[in-house]
């Protein structure tokens, strides 16, 4: 298909930097939010951003903060609140109808509230009082296990080790957390592969590499401080090719706001070489294509493989039963154009793979990590310099968090440590996951529910059916910054304790107290907020979770839950304790400006595998999986009596379906409705290539309707939806999360990883009665309110 050149200016720049001070203006928070942002990446007394998870250059900038790191700052440093005087105003009823952009510039949260059923509202509760009835009903559950205890990456360290010891000593492992919804296969398949399902590279390896292949991302919306290295990587002679079914604007060029010379003279750097537009689902079927002619022509590393893996020869047979028909109808692109890329593999002394949710959130997620894994391995590109495996988290701890134990499958290791620095029994049995916990709320098989942030059930497939499911347990209990959607369906007991954010100041009886963040590439760092809290009322997630601790357990264990509180010192000599690889934790976060690297034995070619080698894994879904699903669903269709119509117009019906997030939003955040690179300023959108609108007689601005049929047969039904242009493969539809979760069902998920198929899902399109569009100056109507049909 043809290029549509839609966003026509370089990523970042002039359009950045007035987007993000009109966001801090937008929010109110232009003179708390300034100030932060200049402290924002800092060392030596600066915060994390909790904009993403891309690591901080070792080298210092007076201003290191991207457009997206912007909106979060301005997010959390609004001068707005949402306190008693803003819920006195509205129900609980009245606020389940508003926007995920209303409710997202409601205010900060800045003191403790209590669903009161009687008023239909949040009403104060002091801090004692919301601590005795989370005690009272955590203690009269019949089991720990009716409880589920949420964690969101923006967690730092120390809440995070706090909290799973907690929930541990309460008795149960039912730890979900965002990794479940995001990068659990990455977690799952390096862990088995490599030995630690982590990144294996530094950022100071993409100054080295030759390639470097991304699949999946779009770092100029989510991450787009990755952009300067790109570009740096790019100038220094490094191929970048993007594997990708949309060809994302905001990847062609970057004019680097860090160069005042470079933004005064209108100049910008290239970024990618070329785009693989694969069709949605692609990713395993092209890298068989690659690895399969890398062995058919003696182009891999024998000597890497026969000393450092094992389970290659399974896998090679496996490879050489697919056949190039298969591997071009899997992927979606030419046998020549696939051999192209493998050349430029074969030829690259270092190669770095780099990806992000788009090769995640799929029914064969588990596999598409495989392959990556396996094409790495082919050419000894693990534990070299310029070369190696680079997921790219999306919260600025997600990584963190799981490495101070929130998992709701914790293996033994961790587990017999916990048990002899505490000297307690740890629960042994998996617990569950996001998608586990889901379906045992919306069973009725949980009575208590504790996030520690996020946003759960509007983030989670099923949205509607867990946001009615909290309404039937019997405490509810949200940590968090800001209200959001999963707040709004209350159970008999419905609690919001409102935390100090990332970018303020934690000041304790001890003095000014740090906390640490471990980014995607295994960085562990300082944070410091330095700003005045905007209530006096607001508590640090640590404080939170010690008096949560001191409430239910009481004196049940001898732990110093009011010491950790106060001096977090404490807590990073346990973790020094119990976690591997941080011996000498508080030294070491303070010996160098950006903290310390943790130890990677893949890194070092060491693997703690089971085979004590690095692992080729077999995928376990055929390669042309997405293509039969529709294959499938287009054959039920042309045995309907109901779509008489639509064969004889000869008008394609079934798509395949992936969700995008905006250029204004981050994760279920929706800072405005202004995407830029896509050129839209609205949500209610169905993106399709206008090549694809004219083949089945659509045009841009048609109203159209999706229909999925779920795993169990259910038809759900999203729209009206504005048909939109957009570079992407054929056969290809796009809409945007979270508005589309309720498309999404709780079993269709990867078998290992049980990640929800966010971005590969077959629906049925069809046009509706033209309805009256709102102006772009208008609010638009939230979809969140579309439930299954």
């Amino acid at each position: 298909m043809r290029k549509i050149p839609i966003y026509a200016h370089p990523a970042a720049g002039w359009p950045a930097l007035v987007a993000s001070t009109r966001k801090l203006m937008d929010y109110k928070a232009f003179l708390r939010g300034s100030l932060s942002v200049l402290m924002s990446n800092q060392p030596n007394g600066g915060f994390d951003c909790p904009g993403c998870a891309w690591p901080d250059h070792k080298t210092h900038k007076t201003l290191d903060v991207c457009e997206t790191g912007f909106k979060v700052i301005a997010s959390e440093t609004m001068s707005t609140k949402a306190d008693a005087a803003f819920f006195a105003k509205n129900t609980v009823t009245a606020l389940q109808s508003w926007t995920g952009y209303e409710l997202e510039h409601s205010g900060r949260l800045s003191e403790p509230m209590a669903y009161n059923a009687a008023q239909d509202r949040y009403v104060p509760i002091s801090w004692d009082a919301a601590f005795e009835r989370i005690a009272t009903e955590l203690n009269r559950l019949d089991s720990p296990d009716e409880a589920l205890f949420y964690t969101s990456g923006r967690v730092t360290n120390e809440p995070a080790f706090l909290y799973q010891l907690f929930v541990r000593l309460f008795g149960t492992n039912n730890m979900p957390d965002c990794s479940n919804m995001c990068h659990e296969p990455t977690s799952v398949m390096l862990g088995r592969q490599l030995g630690v399902g982590k990144a294996t590279v530094m950022l100071e390896d993409f100054e080295q590499a030759r390639l470097i292949i991304m699949f999946g991302q779009n770092p100029a919306t989510n991450h787009p401080r990755m952009l300067e290295m790109l570009a740096h990587a790019h100038k220094q002679g490094c191929k970048i090719l993007s594997v990708n079914p949309m060809r994302e604007q905001g990847l062609s060029a970057f004019r680097n706001p860090q160069k005042p010379a470079h933004m005064a003279a209108g100049q910008s750097d290239d970024l990618v070489d070329d785009v693989i537009q694969i069709q949605i689902g692609g990713d395993a079927a092209l890298l068989t294509g690659i690895a399969k002619w890398l062995i058919e022509n003696d182009k891999i590393n024998t000597d890497f493989i026969s000393q450092h893996t094992s389970g290659f020869e399974p896998l090679k047979q496996w490879l050489m039963a697919q056949s190039w028909t298969d591997i071009e109808r899997g992927s979606g692109i030419e046998q020549a154009q696939i051999i192209e890329v493998a050349r430029m593999v074969a030829d690259s002394p270092a190669t770095i793979c780099t990806w992000g949710m788009g090769i995640t959130q799929h029914v064969q997620g588990d596999d598409n990590v495989a392959m990556i894994t396996n094409l790495l391995l082919l050419m000894g590109m693990i534990g070299i310099e310029g070369a190696g495996a680079s997921p790219v988290r999306g919260h600025s701890n997600v990584q963190g968090d799981r490495t101070m134990g929130v998992h709701e499958r914790p293996d033994a290791k961790l587990l017999d440590s916990l048990e002899r620095v505490f000297k307690q029994p740890m629960p042994r049995e998996d617990g569950f996951d996001v998608v586990a916990g889901a379906k045992a709320l919306i069973a009725g098989k949980l009575k208590a529910f504790v996030s520690m942030g996020g946003n759960y059930a509007v983030a989670a497939p099923d949205k509607s059916a867990i946001q009615q499911a909290l309404t039937t347990t019997r405490l509810n209990v949200f940590v968090a910054t800001k209200l959001n959607g999963t707040m709004l369906h209350p159970g008999a007991n419905n609690i919001i304790l409102p935390c100090i954010s990332r970018t303020e100041k934690i000041i304790t009886s001890k003095g000014e107290q740090f906390v640490t963040t471990e980014d995607s590439m295994c960085q562990i760092a300082r944070s410091k907020g330095n700003l005045r809290p905007i209530s006096d009322h607001l508590k640090s997630e640590v404080q939170i979770v010690a008096d949560m601790a001191t409430h239910v357990l009481g004196d049940k264990f001898d732990i110093p839950w009011q010491q950790m509180g106060e001096d977090f010192d404490i807590i990073r000599d346990y973790v020094a304790e119990a976690i591997e690889g941080f011996d000498n934790f508080n030294y070491r976060v303070r010996a160098a400006d950006r903290g310390f690297h943790l130890y990677h034995p893949a890194r070092h070619r060491v693997w703690n595998t089971d085979s004590k080698k690095a692992q080729f894994e077999v995928p376990q879904y055929p390669i042309t999986f997405v293509v039969e699903q529709m294959a499938t669903r287009t054959s039920a269709l042309n045995h309907s009596d109901n779509n008489a119509m639509n064969k004889q117009n000869n008008k394609q019906q079934v798509w395949q379906l992936t969700s995008v997030r905006s250029h204004d939003q981050f994760n279920t955040m929706i800072f405005g409705y202004k995407d830029r690179y896509r050129q839209t300023d609205r949500r209610d959108v169905l993106f399709m290539h206008p090549d694809e609108m004219s083949r089945i007689g659509f045009s841009k601005g048609d109203t159209v309707q999706i229909t999925r049929e779920t795993s169990n047969g259910e038809k759900r039904v999203l729209g009206p939806l504005v048909l939109t242009e957009m570079d992407i493969a054929a056969n290809a539809v796009a809409t945007y999360y979270p508005e589309c979760n309720d498309l999404f069902d709780l079993d269709t998920k990867a078998p290992d990883s049980h990640i929800p198929a966010y971005k590969s899902a077959t629906v049925v399109l069809e046009k509706i009665s033209q309805v009256k569009q709102s102006s772009r100056e208008k609010v638009v109507e939230d979809l969140s309110s579309a439930v299954p049909a």
